[in-house]
């Protein structure tokens, strides 16, 4: 491949991928199948033409169309794929093969399907060929999840124990089952923060979610056992026998990411703790792990080579040793990667692998930043849509900024002194580097990474990754293993329990940003002294930067996407007051955790106050988590809060309040409410934001009684916004109720579907 060429793929592959994926929609295939062509046409010309800039600047072009068509036509053939909207909540029977990893929950199973047919009433129908499901206990068909409060504040008529639990079924990779369904199409939350569920779902090839129907313990039958996903049973056997021979689980969990790459296990306090240390890295398998697994390959195959060479010599004169060594080592991390689960970090971690061993033996030399760049083309020809994960863009940066910033040949490393030395300053380039991105991306950066990092790394990869991948050859290694990494887990604890542990900041905009990430690469990249005063000047905006707040007097009300629920911002020039926490997400905890921490954190706020209108799940699952978050706001309630350690005030109505010229008031309930012993809906709290004719009414789950209750008390209430009580059911927002409060438009939040 002549170099004209190569730059031409290297730079037209990163950009046709890029401008593909900012589509808000798919083109038709013939548009795709012209920029396709259109890109041949131009290669084959520019090819022909002399050695020139222009020539150069023609072939990305054309290597660009065509990557960008080429992504577009992948784009389009998934999507044909999709669940019909007819079939969308219809009970289907389906049959097929449990194809990943199936993830055992506190209720049940989640599991990725491989679909062998699918009947609707009898008649044969088209469904995606891998939808996800999940198969949990409910007392009757639409009941609620349990939400983790105390039992007084759930809805006691939704917490029935289940008649039929599908935890008693053991459910393994390859089995082949069938089950009544019901699926729609993959739908996540529609949130500026947050994890996005869609794209996940569309990088994992599943293009239908849905659940298990049990009726009277029917809807479930296991037809066969097979072995038609052979590493995946693997994976499942391995993280099993881990998870039968370490305890806690918590160190088990830890173990199972490191050798089958099932993240699961690990619980969500751990992940918290990981993420204030700023060692998730060393629990996701990735460059580190691969590149630790394969010089154990090379090691062990270059000395087994030796041995028998001595016994057959004719063996080292057809095969050297060092090709021995690097064509196994490259074939076992390979295996290991994709043994893990595949993931960006290790896709990454194996092709540079791959293309350095093969430029060893070839004796050829490319300059690191073709090298990166080959990597880089090569992750996105296998998934365009990597571009899109801040995991990718991390871990390639992390890679050229210890290229970049390699040592010389006369700063080689001599005695332990001076390794150790070469081990913090590499991790404190790449914690100084990736600080600014992020922030960027997450909002926060650990101050105590560095330090926890320094005992972490050569912890995780000199004890607990050796421990953990030989515990497949002699399980009881597993249990030692277990021990090193509680080790490492009260080591990090410790670093994680300082107030300090991180830094919080706001989003920045896109101008910020990039200035701030350019200052982070100007303190680790070889440049003058001279120049890195700069630095000062780029990064401080972004550490003084605060999101604009509403005038004197004005406010904004803020409903973030949470699902079947209500939660509500509502922000003045100087304050903010949270109007419920949203609802329980299973194993994934709440919306507390999930959509509120993380829209506060980019906005810079935390609440002074908490309005909790009633104690059903979907409106306060939320509470403990949130008053955690901001422990000195104050919580207005119309519930009992001591069982969860917590003061409140009661909410009555009358109470008012102004905050920066804004008024605020309760118009239900009455003490007279709650000495009738009303039901929870018909005690939520009922609060007026604004001044006359520029306000808003959030409502909870008041009914059509309540609704009458209040205009009976206040005649001539009239409204610019409101919050449809109950998220829009049919028992709340009379025709009574609209007409006299005129507003100028309806808000609510529900579920999809």
């Amino acid at each position: 491949m002549s170099t004209r060429l190569l730059w031409c793929v290297l730079l037209g592959v990163p950009l046709g991928t890029w401008v593909q994926i900012q589509q808000p929609e798919l083109w038709a295939w013939s548009v795709y199948a012209a920029c396709a062509l259109a890109g041949l046409l131009l290669g084959a010309w520019g090819l022909k033409a002399p050695q020139s800039w222009a020539s150069v600047w023609l072939g990305i072009l054309a290597v660009a169309s065509v990557m960008f068509a080429a992504t577009g036509l992948r784009a389009s053939l998934h999507m044909q794929q999709r669940l019909s909207p007819a079939l969308e909540g219809k009970d289907l029977h389906i049959q097929g093969w449990i194809a990943e990893l199936p993830r055992r929950t506190e209720r049940g199973w989640s599991f990725v399907l491989e679909v062998q047919s699918a009947t609707l009433q009898g008649q044969a129908v088209k469904v995606p060929p891998r939808v996800r499901l999940a198969w949990v206990s409910f007392a009757r068909p639409g009941a609620k999840p349990q939400t983790g409060l105390p039992t007084h504040l759930q809805p006691d008529e939704d917490a029935l124990p289940p008649p039929d639990s599908p935890l008693r079924y053991d459910l393994r990779v390859g089995d082949q089952w069938a089950f009544d369904v019901r699926l729609m199409r993959p739908h996540g939350l529609s949130n500026p923060v947050g994890f996005d569920a869609e794209l996940w779902m569309w990088q994992q090839g599943v293009q239908a979610t849905g659940h298990v129907r049990m009726v009277k313990g029917q809807g479930a039958q296991h037809r066969a056992s097979t072995w038609r996903y052979p590493v995946e049973q693997a994976r499942q056997i391995v993280r099993d026998r881990i998870m039968r021979w370490v305890q806690p689980t918590s160190a088990a969990g830890v173990l199972a990411a490191l050798v089958a790459g099932d993240q699961s296990a690990i619980s969500r306090d751990d992940w918290e703790v990981f993420r204030l240390t700023g060692v998730t890295h060393l629990v996701v398998v990735s460059g580190m792990h691969i590149t630790l697994f394969a010089w154990m390959a090379l090691t062990a195959i270059g000395w087994i080579w030796r041995t028998l060479g001595r016994r057959w010599p004719r063996l080292l004169l057809t095969v050297p040793v060092p090709v021995a060594a690097s064509v196994g080592a490259v074939v076992l991390g390979g295996a290991y990667a994709l043994f893990s689960g595949w993931g960006v970090p290790a896709q990454r971690a194996f092709w540079m692998l791959l293309t350095a061993i093969v430029l060893k033996r070839s004796l050829t030399l490319w300059p690191w930043p073709v090298q990166w760049l080959a990597v880089f083309t090569v992750v996105l020809l296998w998934d365009p849509w990597a571009m899109l994960s801040a995991g990718f863009w991390l871990s390639f940066i992390a890679v050229g900024i210890l290229f970049a910033t390699a040592s010389t040949p006369w700063e080689v490393a001599h005695g332990w002194r001076q390794q150790a030395w070469n081990q913090v300053r590499t991790q404190g380039l790449i914690s100084v580097a990736l600080a600014p991105l992020t922030l960027l991306w997450f909002g926060q950066f650990s101050v105590v990474g560095l330090a926890a990092n320094l005992l972490a790394i050569p912890w995780v990869t000199m004890v607990v990754t050796p421990l953990s991948i030989l515990g497949v050859l002699f399980a009881p290694i597993w249990v030692v293993g277990g021990w090193s990494v509680q080790i490492m887990q009260a080591w990090l604890v410790f670093w994680a329990d300082l107030p300090w542990a991180s830094i919080v900041r706001p989003a920045l905009p896109s101008t910020l940003g990039v200035l701030t990430v350019v200052a982070g690469l100007m303190v680790v990249m070889r440049i003058p002294w001279s120049w890195r005063w700069m630095v000062v000047w780029l990064a401080w905006p972004a550490l003084v930067f605060a999101p604009q707040r509403p005038a004197l007097g004005e406010f904004e009300v803020l409903a973030p996407d949470i699902g079947q629920g209500t939660a509500v911002l509502v922000r003045t020039q100087h304050h903010t007051l949270l109007y419920d926490t949203g609802p329980p997400q299973g194993s994934a905890g709440n919306t507390a955790q999930t959509v509120l921490i993380p829209l506060l954190q980019k906005l810079g706020d935390q609440p002074q106050k908490i309005v909790i209108s009633h104690a059903d799940a979907d409106h306060a699952s939320g509470l403990p988590d949130m008053a955690a978050f901001a422990p000195q706001a104050r919580i207005l309630t119309t519930f009992d809060t001591q069982a969860l350690g917590l003061q409140r005030q009661n909410c009555l109505a009358g109470q008012r309040w102004n905050w920066d010229g804004v008024p605020f008031e309760v118009l239900h309930p009455t003490p007279h409410d709650h000495a009738q012993r009303k039901s929870t809906n018909a005690l939520s709290c009922v609060l007026r934001i604004g001044h006359p004719g520029a306000d808003v009414l959030l409502t909870g789950d008041i009914t059509v009684a309540e609704e009458l209750e209040i205009l009976s008390r206040v005649p001539h209430l009239q409204v610019q916004g409101l919050y449809a009580a109950h998220h829009g059911s049919l028992t709340s927002t009379s025709p009574a109720w609209l007409n006299a409060l005129q507003p100028e438009w309806v808000f609510m939040q529900a579920g999809w579907r």
